[in-house]
């Protein structure tokens, strides 16, 4: 892994163990606790072996502590400080499309009569809508965030609206074809 590109797991786990010590079930509860599962997709078994490969790569040490029950606790070294810092700034950096299930539904649009695509369109313009509006509840129930959270919340909703913006525009055209 040395030298190579984290996938997105690997840069979450190694920045969280960056600000602390932490053993694999902590990690879970940070990633729930923070509500990290809104933008990122790791799973609670996948932990452990992004864990893994991580100490593999030298990128984390572990510690068990003395104990039959004690819990392996994982802390970052110098060389994933460095990857880390590295891959953040190329993630910050560089634009790598995202791909939504939206693009398949579009390339097969054409199945579709015309009412089922409006009625389509309409149920995903009401999902947007309440997903904006879920994330605004969270942020504002969340208040005072820390800047890096308010960019993460402004991203996810410039997304969103460029979305609903998109779907409204969409709509219009399809409505208006006779």
């Amino acid at each position: 892994m040395k030298g190579k590109k984290l996938t997105d797991s690997e840069l979450l786990v190694l920045g969280l163990v960056s600000e602390m010590p932490r053993h694999g079930y902590e990690l879970e509860q940070v990633i729930d606790g923070r509500g990290m599962r809104e933008w990122t997709q790791i799973g609670f078994s996948s932990i452990y072996f992004v864990l893994g490969k991580l100490e593999k790569a030298g990128f984390v040490s572990a510690e068990k502590p003395a104990g039959r029950k004690a819990k392996k606790v994982f802390s970052i070294t110098r060389s994933g400080q460095d990857a880390l810092a590295a891959q953040t700034a190329e993630a910050l950096g560089h634009y790598r499309p995202t791909f939504s299930s939206v693009l398949l539904g579009m390339i097969h649009w054409e199945v579709l009569s015309r009412e089922a695509s409006l009625a389509a369109l309409d149920a995903r313009r009401t999902a947007v809508a309440r997903e904006l509006e879920r994330l605004e509840r969270i942020r504002f129930e969340s208040q005072p965030l820390p800047d890096f959270i308010e960019a993460l919340f402004d991203f996810s909703e410039g997304q969103l609206q460029a979305e609903k913006q998109w779907i409204e525009t969409t709509s219009a055209y399809m409505e208006a074809k006779p």
